[in-house]
């Protein structure tokens, strides 16, 4: 289960203790279905020192998702990495058999770059 993330708004300081203050939840995006999604997968090297990087982008979704996703990608291809804002970072070059995992998954690929 994902943490409900508070944003405090208004904020004022007051000596007052019964003073309250006003909270904004954040909302979780909801996740698409695969077919609904496109991806974006490319390789890149940029600030990395050289080495290659799959990098899979336009994930439409919840954080937990992201990472159950990620987490499919990287056994599968049998290396680290790391999913955050939106992004799956699978270290080494695996951009095509990432493009062949994600259409078995349902998930519509295009392939970003040289």
């Amino acid at each position: 289960m994902a943490k409900k993330k508070f944003k405090k708004i208004d904020v004022v300081y007051s000596t007052n203790p019964d003073f309250q203050y006003n909270f904004e939840e954040d909302e979780e995006q909801e996740t698409l279905d695969p077919n609904q999604q496109l991806l974006y997968v490319s390789i890149d090297r940029k600030q990395r020192k050289g080495k290659d990087v799959t990098l899979v982008e336009g994930f439409v979704g919840s954080d937990d998702d992201l990472k159950d996703l990620a987490k499919e990608l990287k056994s599968a291809c049998g290396v680290g990495g790391t999913a955050k804002d939106g992004e799956i970072l699978i270290q080494g070059n695996f951009r095509d058999k990432v493009i062949e995992l994600l259409e078995k998954k349902g998930y519509k690929t295009k392939r970003k770059g040289g």
